[in-house]
């Protein structure tokens, strides 16, 4: 099995992705796995405290040696977090035909490249297939057998994707909505009504957020392309601490696990995962439905 590289980036937040690296290196294929750290740069009238952690992450990252290959990229201005992964991920997967992506407050499990590569591997020539992702909310698996499940779309905390489907990201927001809008997709497009895409996207054609995500789930939903996710998580976000430019405090509950078992399974939208993530807003509204709201906050960027 040829191995993904992997594509981390990162800002100004030294002690976040340290924790990322020291993560990432405890997964048996980083040693034999290129990253790719990309560094963005400084904004407009920075704080010289603001320069000094930009400074400091990127000696951190110049130190890395526990991969096969480590290629930095430092930015001289500042791009943004939407330019920085569109044009990092073009860059990268057009070389190399598929790709994994951190960013720098993403924490992998121990498991994280195995599940990631196998998951590329197994679904590299399903069409239908066009991201993989690690992260998913806690919910009750007591009633569902598969340690994976599929959703029409697209996610962005730990993810990965080939060259194939990356070329079908289309970054303006505004011929994706008023395709969204043309076909009568909103429903479908907000997952039956338990998300808020619709009015995400509405803001990033506003100017309200810059969310490469929102864009990037479209594109894909659009294409009629599915997401497998797995029903366990495989990563724990670390940066709903208010410590980044676009983070909220929240008490998301998140265990991750090491591993799991991943064999192909059936491409539809998962039953299970609408029935178990309603049954738990009705059941805690104050947990999972919160984590939605501060969840969207979060995504916005």
């Amino acid at each position: 099995m040829q191995l993904a590289p992997i594509v981390l980036f990162t800002y100004n937040r030294p002690w976040h992705t340290k924790q990322v690296l020291d993560a990432l290196a405890l997964n048996d294929e980083a040693k034999d796995s290129t990253l790719y750290i990309y560094c963005d740069g400084a904004k407009e009238n920075a704080s010289q405290e603001n320069i000094d952690k930009i400074q400091e992450l990127r000696l951190l990252v110049k130190k890395e040696n526990r991969f096969k290959e480590v290629i930095v990229r430092e930015q001289e201005k500042n791009k943004g977090l939407a330019n920085s992964i569109i044009d990092g991920v073009t860059e990268v997967v057009n070389k190399y035909g598929s790709i994994i992506v951190l960013e720098d407050d993403i924490v992998p499990s121990k498991g994280f490249l195995k599940y990631m590569n196998t998951a590329l591997d197994i679904y590299l020539t399903e069409d239908k297939v066009g991201c993989i992702h690690a992260w998913n909310y806690f919910l009750d698996i007591s009633n569902y057998k598969s340690s994976t499940f599929f959703l029409k779309g697209a996610d962005c905390w730990g993810w990965a994707t080939w060259k194939r489907a990356w070329d079908e990201f289309n970054p303006n927001g505004s011929i994706l909505l008023n395709t969204i809008v043309s076909s009568k997709s909103e429903y479908e497009f907000n997952r039956r009504g338990t998300h808020e895409f619709v009015n995400m996207l509405k803001d990033q054609i506003a100017g309200k957020n810059d969310s490469w995500a929102i864009r990037w789930h479209a594109s894909l939903f659009l294409n009629n392309k599915y997401c497998l996710h797995p029903t366990n998580s495989l990563i724990k976000n670390i940066g709903l601490d208010n410590s980044g430019t676009h983070c909220v405090t929240t008490d998301l509950k998140q265990e991750p696990i090491d591993f799991i078992d991943i064999k192909p399974i059936e491409i539809i939208d998962s039953e299970w995962f609408f029935e178990s993530y309603t049954k738990s807003i009705k059941q805690d509204t104050s947990n999972v439905l919160n984590v939605w709201q501060k969840l969207s906050r979060y995504l916005k960027r």
